[in-house]
């Protein structure tokens, strides 16, 4: 590959995907909790209050890919009952996401996952994975899997490695920008520059 073919073009973004995957229910990892903190069940989220959860979960990884979805194509996700949405909610304030996906037969995607700025470090994504793992073992799957990319938070994959997932595969994704397309604001991950 010469230079020309590695470059990433103007108004895109390039992440290093790493999907990973468990064959049976781990053990769970020793958890902090806290009395406030609960997680609901959301069935058949509103799609505002869906892609406002999912912005604050994940501008500062640049989560793009549910904001690009027009409401027809998110109602049909969410409506769908072999997809299950959960808020992660403290003091009674949804700070959270969990998102199951059991589409695919007997095995369920870790499609997105994740806590608000405030609750990270504070032991919540411990007490949330655990609940992912209780959740997605209680149904009849074979396979739990959930990938993961540069862009997310830098102890991600450790996490997931963690918490029983191990990797199978990595992969080079080059998307839109959602800064450039005006999905998120340009401030957000100012860490990855915009060009």
């Amino acid at each position: 590959m010469n230079k020309e073919e590695s470059l990433v073009p103007p108004g895109k973004i390039a992440s290093v995907i790493t999907s990973l995957e468990m064959f049976e229910r781990p053990p769970l990892r020793p958890e902090q909790s806290s009395a406030s903190w609960k997680l609901e069940r959301i069935v058949h989220p509103a799609a505002q209050w869906y892609r406002d959860l999912f912005r604050r979960v994940g501008e500062a990884y640049l989560w793009l890919s549910r904001l690009r979805k027009s409401d027809a194509e998110l109602r049909e996700i969410l409506d769908d009952e072999r997809v299950e949405v959960y808020a992660f909610k403290a003091g009674g304030k949804d700070e959270g996401i969990l998102e199951l996906d059991f589409r695919e037969p007997k095995t369920c995607e870790l499609a997105f996952f994740g806590v608000t700025a405030p609750f990270i470090g504070s032991g919540a994504g411990r007490w949330l994975m655990n609940r992912a793992i209780e959740i997605a073992w209680s149904h009849p799957i074979e396979r739990f899997w959930v990938h993961t990319c540069t862009l997310d938070h830098p102890g991600a994959v450790e996490f997931y490695r963690r918490s029983g997932f191990r990797p199978f595969r990595r992969e080079l994704e080059i998307v839109d920008d959602p800064r450039v397309l005006g999905l998120l604001p340009r401030t957000a991950a100012p860490n990855v520059p915009i060009l």
